[in-house]
């Protein structure tokens, strides 16, 4: 025990078995059975079920289950209540004949005493058909527990491959137990949480208890309740990450299995870097510091080729960008308001879930500063036009234009020109300006040539001797048909 919870352990309970508890109500609305509760509550959970004769049956109980007797020594009823309690049976089943006509009253008297539910088992009902249909019962609650825990276990799965793991699988794992889902540093602060909140001294003893496990030099996992909830710190495997701990408002048998997954979700996330990779990285770093080019300190880490990704967007915790990492398979990542990755060439690139993504063209180690460029110029026209993902196109200066955005300023740039006059310009800018061969291209007089041009200029109001002027025209011609 410790100060601030009201009890803690160092391991699960090994006394019950591996199966959810029976409500004592699920076997009362067996009509069949034709029980009837005479004293006690109803809500009570039954873990098995043992049929004895003793006048004392304290040293063959194990606490939690629904003692069945038809009172052959019962001498003392107050007596064989006080050991029967004492025992942590859950319940007492009294079968009235052959011995007894009518359940003593004595006997009634002391389980309403103690809370005690008192069962009667009536004549027509053998104690094997209580026994058989507990069974039943628990086999049910077994199926259905086993169920829970499973869609448990995969929804925690599919929360680690999400673009930001850490706080999808704390959210889901608090969502399946209920409660609240806690990761704790090593300074004993909270570095992420999911769920609902609760009482601030149920959150302070959580944070005792994540104190007290430890990977390797302590216990594995603790549990206390504090202000009305369960709970239950576990040891992580390491990072700067100490513990996980639940608080929730019940603790079923399966919710520890349900815990123990996410446990190493959560061990293998937030686990350092392998030392290779570290000193590997560490190497590559004092090469490029200590003046080597680019090409031979990225050469110590792949041939290449690279592709560079800009990326902005994930959820705003500290796990965005290591997940969104994970997700594009790399380990070279840059965390900042635009998130930098580099990416070896097995690394394909698809778009991610709550990201917008830009993408450089593959390139060499020498060529990574303009890969960078590339990646930026991507993701604001990702942006722009509200694409998920975004690729840097060869072709010049034309592949650094959205098609889009290029067809409709070439349409709004010629608009005043109409198609002939369009074509005839289109067709002098090929041939340099030549008047006798462009009119000899049209089939028409070098003065129509002449006069077409000088009113697509008056048009226009631009100087085509510019040869800025005559790029930007050339450029949108050759778009103004996409």
């Amino acid at each position: 025990m410790y100060e601030g919870a009201t009890a803690v352990t160092f391991s699960e309970p090994l006394s019950p078995p591996p199966a959810p508890p029976v409500p004592l109500a699920a076997l009362l609305a067996r009509r069949e059975l034709g029980l009837r509760l005479l004293a006690g509550p109803e809500d009570g959970a039954l873990h098995w079920v043992h049929t004895s004769e003793m006048a004392d049956p304290y040293p063959y109980l194990l606490g939690g289950e629904l003692l069945l007797t038809a009172g052959v020594q019962l001498a003392d009823p107050a007596r064989f209540v006080e050991r029967v309690v004492e025992a942590g049976a859950a319940a007492l089943g009294f079968g009235v004949t052959p011995v007894y006509d009518t359940v003593p009253a004595e006997l009634v008297e002391a389980c309403v005493r103690h809370r005690l539910p008192l069962v009667e088992v009536p004549p027509g009902t053998p104690f094997a058909a209580v026994a058989r249909a507990l069974w039943r019962l628990m086999a049910e609650a077994r199926l259905s527990e086993l169920r829970r825990v499973t869609e448990a276990q995969q929804s925690l799965a599919t929360a680690a491959a999400r673009p930001a793991p850490v706080p999808a699988v704390l959210h889901a794992l608090a969502s399946r137990l209920g409660g609240r889902a806690v990761l704790f540093d090593r300074d004993g602060t909270e570095s992420a949480a999911a769920g609902r909140e609760v009482p601030p001294a149920a959150a302070e003893a959580l944070a005792e208890l994540a104190g007290l496990v430890a990977p390797g030099s302590g216990p594995a996992s603790a549990s206390g309740e504090e202000a009305g909830l369960r709970l239950a710190a576990y040891a992580l495997g390491g990072g700067d990450t100490l513990a996980l701990g639940v608080a929730t408002e019940r603790r079923d048998p399966g919710d520890h299995t349900v815990a123990g997954v996410a446990v190493v979700l959560l061990s293998l996330l937030t686990a350092p870097r392998g030392a290779t990779d570290v000193a590997v990285r560490d190497g590559v770093l004092t090469r490029l510091l200590l003046g080597a080019p680019t090409a031979e300190a990225a050469a110590a880490l792949s041939p290449g080729p690279w592709t560079v990704v800009h990326a902005r967007g994930g959820d705003g915790t500290p796990f965005a960008a290591a997940g969104l990492a994970a997700a594009l398979g790399t380990e070279l990542v840059d965390a900042g308001p635009t998130v930098r990755l580099l990416l070896p060439p097995e690394a394909p690139v698809t778009a991610q879930p709550g990201w917008t993504l830009g993408v450089s063209a593959s390139t060499a180690a020498d060529g990574l500063p303009a890969a960078d460029a590339q990646a930026a110029r991507a993701l604001r026209r990702a942006e722009a036009t509200r694409s998920a993902l975004v690729r840097h196109r060869a072709g010049g200066l034309a592949g650094l234009v959205d098609p889009a955005e290029a067809a409709a300023h070439a349409r709004v740039l010629l608009a005043p020109l109409g198609e002939a006059r369009a074509e005839t310009l289109r067709v002098w800018l090929s041939l340099h300006g030549s008047w006798d061969r462009t009119a000899a291209a049209l089939g028409v007089h070098r003065n129509t040539v002449r006069q077409r041009i000088a009113r697509c200029a008056a048009l226009l109001d631009r100087d085509l001797d510019d040869p800025d002027v005559r790029m930007e025209l050339w450029f949108a011609l050759g778009r103004s048909d996409q």
